[in-house]
């Protein structure tokens, strides 16, 4: 029996993945939290699933859930949003899961800064503008950050950067980046990605926080910040020139 982690996507049901969908109607338990992941994806459990949110539930509880599933010869869906590969809280429950002896698998979703980038109609990597992205955190109230990860230092490479749940400190995000991207980079705050509710802030280092605070953007959002974000001139990919060789 297998512990199949799968990313439920950012937001809208119809994003998660098709293989996530039949690995969701396939398994007889489904851990999901249940503040982030569509109610939606639930209807996609097969009849009788036990169906358990783990909102108010600690890790220890959420990985005895599943060793339980699994020694009862269920397998287990484990809805995580957007996709598990960042900030999803999974390698300490794989960790806990090797040491169980329980066999696991993970399912790619579609990750919050992609349907963010979606929703702006954007591309984050821009020819001669901008072709790395940054994925990072301010460190308040949750894990510390790593040595050098600080986003003074990040953000002296001047490249796309995308903060997760960072909206909260706004004020403190800006402080750090401003001297790096200058008061007149441009910037975008997308809440609730993909979803009906979704919303979209745009402006610079200089007056996003005001906007943020305005619109009462507390949780559920990331911050885009980068030239890519307005980026008009620029030369065409490599990939489509007119001046590459052809075979």
């Amino acid at each position: 029996m297998t512990v199949h982690f799968i990313g439920a996507g950012p937001g809208a049901a119809d994003l998660i993945t098709v293989r996530g969908q039949r690995l969701l109607a396939a398994s007889p338990v489904c851990l999901y939290a249940g503040s982030l992941v569509p109610p939606e994806l639930l209807s996609d459990c097969p009849p009788g699933a036990r169906l358990i949110d783990t909102a108010n539930l600690d890790l220890d509880q959420i990985v005895a859930e599943m060793v339980t599933a699994t020694g009862k010869g269920q397998d287990v869906a484990r809805l995580h949003s957007g996709d598990p590969s960042v900030f999803s809280a999974v390698a300490e429950q794989m960790r806990r899961l090797d040491a169980a002896g329980v066999p696991y698998d993970v399912t790619p979703g579609v990750p919050a800064f992609a349907a963010a980038a979606a929703s702006l109609g954007r591309e984050l990597t821009v020819p001669e503008v901008a072709q790395t992205v940054i994925l990072t955190r301010t460190a308040e109230r949750a894990t510390a950050m790593p040595p050098g990860e600080d986003l003074a230092t990040l953000g002296a490479s001047r490249a796309t950067m995308v903060l997760h749940l960072a909206v909260q400190r706004i004020d403190a995000v800006v402080a750090s980046l401003i001297e790096s991207y200058g008061a007149s980079c441009p910037v975008a705050v997308v809440a609730r990605a993909s979803r009906p509710d979704e919303l979209i802030l745009r402006g610079t280092l200089a007056d996003i926080a005001g906007r943020v605070h305005e619109a009462g953007v507390r949780r559920t959002a990331v911050i885009v910040v980068g030239a890519a974000l307005t980026a008009s001139q620029f030369p065409d990919s490599h990939l489509y020139s007119t001046t590459r060789a052809r075979p």
